[in-house]
């Protein structure tokens, strides 16, 4: 992992295409403006986690609908 220091209105640089850029500190809480192009989703961590256990499960609830659809 590679961390990095900010002030507010600094930015970070992902490859071409992504900027970071530190908007506003409070105490614990950061404010992150986050540009990129359309084409490349930007989720908080624990949205993501959401999504992937989502994917789970749809995905084995199909697994098990196809296997009762052949076995029945």
């Amino acid at each position: 992992m590679l961390i990095l220091s900010r002030k507010v209105d600094e930015k970070i640089r992902i490859g071409n295409d992504i900027s970071l850029t530190i908007i506003e500190v409070h105490g614990d809480f950061v404010k992150i403006g986050v540009e990129a192009p359309k084409n490349v989703k930007v989720f908080r961590q624990e949205v993501y986690d959401e999504i992937q256990a989502e994917n789970r499960a749809a995905a084995s609830r199909s697994s098990e609908d196809a296997l009762k659809k052949l076995f029945g």
